[in-house]
């Protein structure tokens, strides 16, 4: 039996694939649901012996993926996670493999291998561990652990050998009845093939760093240890045909590798709220996403072999590539060149061969001063030279692509603590790396820099003719230090090798100590439509385009961006605005009546319930000072009242109840109905809604629409098409105010009113609210009965109805005048009237 991860339960068989019955039930889990009377009914009918037993009868406890599969199978695969109870299956199926129907009787099973990675691993997990073979037996049937043997022994004479995959050719004599078998694997951690059984996880007992670890990510490590095992098994040298039967002593088709994953990559491990082991990921066994990786041997080698070159040595590199664009087709060089920047690299011509070395400062080669020749450039023996300070970038940022999530482009950037300026030194690299990689590399680029300042010129005889490009050496440099290494970068080879050579620091190029992160992964937007509504309202703080129109865009599920697509007819539609926010969009459940402008109504409440989103009450003084704005009206572009709210209370799901309201607020008064029906649209105006783009003559023109999910195309089903004519409300003037009308003795009427305005109308300060039209003009209308007697045009706030007027007009009793200010750009506002 081998292990290995997966969600699910799989049963193979020679001839059959055999899945588990829908309707099996373990005797405890059948006890479980049928309550307390038949618990107790159950444990009175057992005997003493049988109570005893009942612990150690896995079948009335087990978990349906727990029991060995029917038929004639040869192979049993358990995938599960941790806690998923593999180690008590096997270890109970080598129980029922060996015991009998009593202590002393024989079993199925004389002999069993039981083998794991190590022989430490199989002793800890398969026959001490908690699930392990010793805790499950009964007393009476306990098998005895032979240390010096490493077997198990049953009192019935079945043995249980101990094997480790390491040592393959200690299974070739023994024969075996069954066999249990742990899976191999190791974990993406520094130094993992010490203990590949070892891995970070804090929510385990047995959590712990492999030996001599420092508990870095390491995806190389992994994929090493993989090959290896991998390439090892697959040589007829170490695996060979067997003479019993066809095929390989191991066979490879059927070994299982702890842990692939069948959940997908990036999204295990970036949705940790829905996978909670997502954070072992990093460190872990776990296999998906990480295994498409190249080790960067293999890239630089295939670069190297597209080019045409054909002698090439890459076996001193170490690394991992997980990802790399090269956009152009360069030559090789060029394709190269990033590598190199990312992993620190050089590439040295040696006897015809192209060997790639890693900047690691190891294994120097030791220079004294009597081994150092004089020469004409070098008179000195060793010429030490510093480079200016003003040259280094004390700023270094990387721009990359993350890697275990959505591939975002992002950038890392490490600065120097002394460094005063913003100048930075950037870079692009087409690769996608973790974030914790690109911190090292900026670290690295920076050090390196600062460290490569000095510099050094010398001058080697025939005799040390080894030394040669890309060679760390040690010198001795009192003047900075004693004894430091410096890596070659040019040698001219005359009378003697002329030497020039840079400092390095071999502790720059180990990975600076980052906590590695996870990468972020957007959650998954169904292509659903969303909901506009056009809000053609009124300026709100007077810094808005006075003619364009406010968009609020909800959605269930929000598609992270909106985009809007307008045209004059239903085609050749052009993108002029994205929205990044839902707004607050909600349907009204009560009716509100209308109510006078200008004063707190503190009698009315209005209850709705949002579609997103949600309220909160505020001070008196912040919604007097403009908090809680919202509108309400009938879902067209231009019928909206705006109005404000200082109390909102949660009453339900997604309900709220309105209290203190303030009522036709800027100008909306004059548009106001008699009362808002229940199922009227709420919108709130915090900011989400914003403008869209829209000339001055789209104004009173159709408009097509087409909005919905940005990251497709207008033509999508998720689309909608909306026809919108807009008037421009922002330009709308406000209705005048305290309208009175005086009769005179000469039968004259006096009418006298005080504008509004719509722009600057708060500043206390003035004497007057500002005009905010080119001219001030207004519209008066006398009606009696819903028939217009008279329209005239005045260009004061007052008008005079004289006696003549009237009867000329023909009035006889009471009538209504109506009076609206005049916008050379909208025409007449909203109107006020006054009965005479």
């Amino acid at each position: 039996m081998k292990n290995a991860r997966n969600s699910a339960k799989v049963e193979f068989t020679t001839t059959r694939l055999i899945l588990p019955k829908p309707d099996l039930r373990s005797g405890a889990d059948f006890l479980a649901c049928a309550g307390v009377t038949t618990w107790d009914q159950f444990l009175d009918e057992l005997s003493r012996e049988e109570l005893l037993a009942l612990p150690f009868l896995f079948e009335f406890w087990a978990m349906p993926h727990q029991l060995p599969p029917e038929g004639d199978w040869k192979t049993w695969v358990i995938l599960g996670g941790r806690g998923a109870g593999k180690t008590r299956a096997g270890a109970e199926w080598v129980r029922s493999m060996v015991e009998g129907a009593k202590p002393l009787d024989e079993g199925k099973a004389r002999r069993v291998a039981l083998v794991g990675e190590t022989i430490d691993q199989v002793r800890e997990v398969m026959v001490f561990g908690e699930s392990g073979i010793l805790a499950c037996s009964p007393p009476d049937r306990r098998p005895e652990w032979q240390a010096g043997r490493k077997r198990l022994l049953w009192p019935n004479g079945a043995v249980a050998q101990v094997f480790s995959a390491h040592e393959p050719e200690s299974l070739r004599g023994p024969q075996f009845d069954a066999a249990w078998v742990d899976e191999y694997g190791c974990a993406a951690i520094d130094k993992g093939t010490n203990q590949p059984n070892k891995f970070l996880d804090p929510k385990s007992s047995e959590s712990t760093l492999p030996r001599y670890s420092d508990g870095r990510r390491d995806d190389l490590m992994q994929l090493q240890y993989l090959r290896a095992m991998v390439d090892y098994w697959g040589d007829e040298k170490n695996n060979p045909n067997s003479a019993k039967y066809s095929g390989r002593m191991v066979d490879m088709s059927r070994a299982h590798v702890w842990a692939w994953d069948a959940r997908p990559h990036p999204a295990f491990p970036g949705n940790t709220e829905l996978w909670s082991d997502g954070a072992n990921y990093q460190r872990g066994h776990w296999l998906n996403g990480r295994v498409s990786a190249r080790s960067l041997a293999s890239v630089v080698r295939e670069i190297c072999e597209r080019a045409g070159l054909a002698r090439i040595d890459t076996t001193g590199l170490y690394g991992v590539v997980r990802g790399y664009v090269v956009s152009d087709v360069l030559d090789a060089r060029s394709a190269l060149q990033p590598l190199m920047l990312r992993f620190g690299f050089d590439a040295i011509e040696r006897d015809g061969v192209l060997r790639f070395k890693m900047r690691d400062g190891h294994n120097p080669v030791a220079v004294d001063l009597e081994q150092v020749a004089i020469s004409d450039d070098t008179p000195a023996g060793i010429e030490h030279t510093r480079g200016s300070a003003a040259e280094i970038a004390g700023r270094v940022r990387v721009h990359f692509v993350e890697t275990d999530g959505d591939f975002e482009t992002i950038s890392e950037e490490a600065v120097l603590p002394d460094e005063a300026t913003h100048a930075v030194s950037s870079s692009d690299l087409p690769l996608a790396l973790l974030r914790a990689e690109g911190r090292q590399i900026a670290e690295r680029w920076l050090t390196e820099a600062r460290v490569a300042r000095d510099l050094v010129k010398f001058a080697l005889p025939p005799s040390k003719l080894e030394v040669g490009a890309g060679d760390i050496v040690s010198l001795p440099t009192d003047d900075i230090g004693g004894e430091s290494l410096f890596r070659v970068d040019r040698v001219d080879v005359g009378a003697e090798q002329s030497i020039e050579a840079v400092r390095i620091e071999p502790q720059s190029y180990t990975p600076a100590a980052f906590e590695v992160e996870l990468g972020k992964t957007g959650s998954f937007k169904a292509s659903v439509p969303v909901y506009p509504l056009f809000l053609d309202v009124p300026l709100l703080s007077g810094d808005e385009v006075p003619h364009a129109p406010f968009l609020a865009v909800t959605g269930k599920p929000w598609p992270g961006s909106v985009a809007v697509y307008a045209s004059d007819t239903d085609n050749d539609y052009e993108l002029i605005h994205t929205v990044n926010r839902r707004s607050i969009i909600g349907l009204t459940e009560t009716v509100l009546p209308w109510a006078p402008a200008g004063r707190v109504d503190r009698a009315t409440s209005l209850e709705l319930k949002l579609r997103s989103g949600q309220l909160e009450s505020i001070t008196h003084e912040a919604m007097l000072a403009g908090g809680n704005v919202a509108a309400i009206g009938d879902g067209t572009s231009g019928n909206w009242e705006i109005i404000q709210f200082e109390q909102a209370d949660l009453i339900g799901n997604n309900t709220y109840v309105l209290k203190n309201l303030l009522r036709g607020q800027f100008g909306s008064d004059a548009i106001a109905p008699q009362a808002w029906g229940s199922g009227s649209w709420f919108v709130l105006l915090d900011g989400r809604p914003e403008q869209i783009p829209l000339r001055s003559a789209h104004l009173e023109r159709d408009r097509h629409f087409r909005i919905g999910p940005a990251r497709h195309g207008y033509s999508d089903p998720s689309y909608r098409h909306s026809i919108e004519l807009f008037e421009g409300v922002g330009l709308r003037p406000y209705s005048p105010c305290h309208l009175r009308s005086v009769k005179k003795p000469n039968g004259n009427i006096e009418i006298s009113w005080i504008r509004r305005t719509r722009i600057d109308g708060d500043r206390w300060s003035k004497a007057e609210v500002p005009l905010g039209e080119e001219t001030e003009s207004y519209k008066i209308q006398v009606l009696q009965g819903g028939v217009k007697l008279r329209q005239t045009t005045v260009s004061s706030p007052a008008w005079t109805y004289t006696e003549d007027m009237q009867s000329a007009d023909g009035v006889t009793g009471l009538v209504e005048v109506k009076i609206s200010q005049i916008s050379a750009r909208f025409g007449p506002g909203g109107s006020a009237s006054v009965i005479v």
